[in-house]
């Protein structure tokens, strides 16, 4: 599966677009749409929105496969998405060890969907924009595509 058009919106929403190197909310070095900064990389004078692009195209492509590696059972494309959403922003190892990928991969995909709304912490508080991320998941989640 790929991520669709309405799952990319989410995802660049989500994320916004920063031509400069910040701190995320887990004090990660990010840039971009919220590329994290791998070792070695460096964007000292910024970047632009086609290098961005090109940025989101390699990680979404990296939270596909993480996402296609991981779930066992058969998914819908707003399942997908969601997952792909989720995986990009938390990380495939808070995928591989949630209690989410437990209840999806035994076939109960609404106890998943709902462990999608505990996801919505950053450094240990609550954080606005996270809930508000988890929710438009669970939208996705529950679509009928």
């Amino acid at each position: 599966m790929q991520l669709s058009a309405a799952g990319l919106e989410l995802l660049k929403t989500s994320e916004g677009f920063r031509r400069q190197l910040y701190m995320d909310a887990a004090g990660i070095p990010t840039i971009g749409y919220g590329h994290r900064v791998r070792a070695g990389e460096s964007f000292g004078a910024g970047i632009d929105e086609q290098q961005a692009a090109t940025l989101l195209v390699q990680d979404v492509a990296e939270a596909q496969r993480q996402v296609s590696r991981l779930v066992k059972v058969a998914l819908t494309q707003g399942q997908f998405d969601a997952l792909v959403d989720f995986c990009f922003n938390l990380g495939a190892g808070r995928l591989a060890g949630s209690t989410l990928l437990k209840e999806l991969n035994a076939g109960r995909y609404e106890d998943a969907g709902r462990q999608l709304l505990a996801w919505d912490h950053a450094g240990g508080q609550m954080n606005a924009g996270l809930e508000a991320r988890r929710q438009a998941e669970l939208r996705l989640w529950n679509a009928q595509t």
